[in-house]
């Protein structure tokens, strides 16, 4: 039996040697890089928490004491330590475990959303309500990159536990230089520093070089060398930043040295008030393969990369061809420069490209600024985290009527990385945004299109939708309706019994449900609307000719494309049943694509069931029998 299978929880740890934590830590590794290459899953990440995790599972006494992991990627030992090393091989599959923290699994597990930067905050919360209540023997503990550290609630958090002088909270900067992609910017280079050197000759020379060439960071901190209230040697000492801000600091430390991390947090945790603990780690560690990648780290496996026949390398190579012909428009993202296919761009422009790094809101009304200034922004980003700058898509850009395309990967049902990660809500809150313009390309060739439509649009901001993976086959219109391409039409004896409109990918869903129904006798035209917001008016007096619409996305239901088409419709008093089909409202569980789709009853096998029953109630002539008995053949 090896020492890992040994651990049932985190107080199996206590009792280890230093030698069996050594043994135990190259366990941990073996297991994370056998299963995260078979199941997929964030290997790189996890490759440098190894020791740190230990430690932390060491010092603190989880559940009592709570545990939080920004972002949550980096979870996956925390899982192993916490009673689920023998699941671990269904890491990421249907019903299995999830890639970050659940609390449906472990009373171990408290923040399932795996979005960045959040962690300060949620421990404040935890801190200064474990005080109310009167629980002072209560330690919280934040996991924080410095990757995550950049994004500015993490700052607002900050400023408020600098504040709350006796919360029993231990923050960890897990600083590896690292976020999805090499940490950028002024507290980057900071760190850095520390990371690279603390003899005073190298720091000074780093501080001159360097520092004084960062925006709005960089001078002020070499200003500070000239200073009269403190000396030189305080200038120089890392603690100066974060000290400044009234909080405790412990480190730089190397976080590959259990025993050393594991003093340092006893030392955090016996203060009682907020300390910060500065962990030196190296993403990848152990693994050859990730430790040269100079990529990622592969921080994900298989790599999330623009791979050729993508969605993400499609959208990237017309990037390229935009740019070479106009030099007003510039590329932005948010730490996602290989994943969002942004990365040949900026080989080719690479004054023109923009990684902010994890700072949505910024990268949005950065865009603002530029497009402001007569340029023309295209910001990618991941759809889940375009939730996090709807405030500044709509007051910063879209009241201003400014001219920025918002282009959103993984839009839809993403897969494994689960509920934090389906991007199913942006096709419903851009909806409300006025002035917007929502593209959503069914293929390939479609994303270079209308990529180019959009960037062509100078009065307000346009949004390009598409979803994650491989792009499928392309389809010819075989006639248009206004801006809308039609796919399909009735085939010969067939009436026009439904008009189906299907939002990107899922217009092609919809030919094969139109395939299915034609055998049933049932006449389908299959429309693209290509843009989804404003929906093309054309599409009423098509309506008027069906006896039903339907509508099918890869959105949540509520407030999306199907909302907007029966709104349309009612607007026009066009008296024709709309059915939607969309996402469930709810938060949708782990899967490959699939599967999720599968579950939501967006598969041609569902779709054409569940159709087949609207046309056969809607017709005058059709017994209850006669609707089982179609729907049935439908299947």
């Amino acid at each position: 039996m090896t020492l890992l299978e040994r651990i049932n929880g985190p107080e199996d740890l206590r009792g280890l040697s230093q030698d069996q934590l050594t043994r135990l830590a190259g366990e941990i590794r073996d297991l994370l890089i056998e299963t995260t290459v078979r199941t997929s899953g964030h290997l790189g990440p996890n490759l440098g928490v190894v020791e740190l995790t230990i430690a932390i599972h060491r010092v603190f006494e989880s559940p009592r004491d709570k545990i939080v992991f920004d972002t949550g990627h980096q979870a996956y030992v925390h899982k192993l330590l916490t009673g689920r090393a023998g699941q671990f091989g269904t890491l990421r599959q249907r019903g299995g475990l999830t890639g970050y923290p659940c609390r449906a699994e472990s009373e171990h597990d408290l923040v399932e959303n795996s979005h960045a930067s959040t962690s300060l905050s949620y421990a404040d919360g935890l801190a200064k309500a474990y005080k109310l209540r009167g629980e002072p023997d209560r330690t919280v503990v934040a996991v924080i990159g410095d990757g995550a550290l950049t994004g500015g609630m993490a700052w607002e958090a900050l400023n408020n536990i600098a504040a709350a002088k006796d919360s029993r909270l231990v923050m960890i900067v897990n600083d590896n230089g690292w976020s999805y992609q090499p940490t950028i910017g002024g507290l980057a280079e900071h760190l850095s520093a520390i990371r690279v050197s603390q003899r005073y000759e190298h720091v000074l020379d780093y501080i001159k070089t360097t520092l004084s060439r960062a925006p709005l960071v960089g001078g002020p901190l070499y200003g500070t060398l000239h200073g009269i209230k403190k000396g030189l040697k305080d200038v120089l000492q890392p603690q100066v930043m974060f000290e400044d801000l009234g909080l405790k600091y412990v480190g730089p430390i190397d976080g590959h040295d259990e025993r050393l991390v594991e003093t340092a947090l006893r030392r955090a945790r016996d203060f009682g008030g907020p300390v910060l603990v500065h962990v030196i780690t190296r993403k990848g560690l152990g693994y050859p393969e990730a430790e040269q990648n100079t990529d990622d780290r592969l921080h994900q496996v298989p790599a999330a990369g623009a791979a050729r026949g993508t969605w993400s390398r499609v959208f990237g190579d017309e990037m390229v061809a935009i740019g070479a012909r106009r030099p007003d428009v510039v590329a932005i993202t948010a730490a996602m420069l290989h994943p969002t296919g942004l990365a040949q761009f900026a080989a080719a422009y690479p004054d023109r490209a923009y990684d902010v790094g994890i700072a949505e809101q910024h990268a949005v009304t950065s865009a603002a600024g530029l497009a402001m200034a007569g340029l023309h922004p295209v910001v990618a980003i991941y759809s889940t985290f375009l939730n996090r700058a709807f405030d500044q898509t709509l007051m910063d850009v879209a009241l201003h009527k400014l001219p920025v395309t918002l282009v959103l990967d993984r839009a839809g049902v993403t897969g494994p990385d689960g509920a934090s990660h389906h991007g199913m809500w942006d096709g419903s809150i851009m909806q409300l945004v006025p002035g917007m313009k929502i593209a959503a390309p069914r293929d390939a060739k479609r994303v270079a299109e209308l990529l180019n439509e959009a960037v062509e649009v100078s009065d307000g901001p346009t949004v390009v939708r598409f979803p994650k993976g491989k792009v499928g086959g392309e389809v010819e219109a075989v006639a248009k309706l206004g801006v809308m391409d039609v796919l399909r039409e009735p085939a010969d004896g067939l009436g026009p019994d439904v008009l189906l409109a299907g939002a990107g990918p899922m217009a092609l869903t919809g030919l094969e449900v139109a395939g299915r129904l034609a055998g049933h006798g049932i006449g389908v035209t299959v429309v693209d609307p290509r843009w989804t917001k404003p929906v093309d008016e054309a599409l009423v007096d098509a309506a008027r000719r069906h006896r039903l619409v339907v509508t099918v996305e890869d959105n949540g239901r509520a407030g999306g494309f199907g909302d907007a088409v029966a709104r349309l419709l009612r607007d026009h008093d066009a008296d024709v049943p709309v059915k939607t089909f969309g996402l469930p409202q709810e938060f949708l569980a782990h899967g490959t694509r699939e599967e999720v789709l599968d579950e939501a009853g967006l598969t041609p096998q569902h779709l054409a069931r569940r159709i087949t029953e609207a046309v056969a109630l809607r017709s005058a002539s059709s017994s209850g029998s006669d609707v089982r008995e179609a729907a049935t053949a439908a299947d």
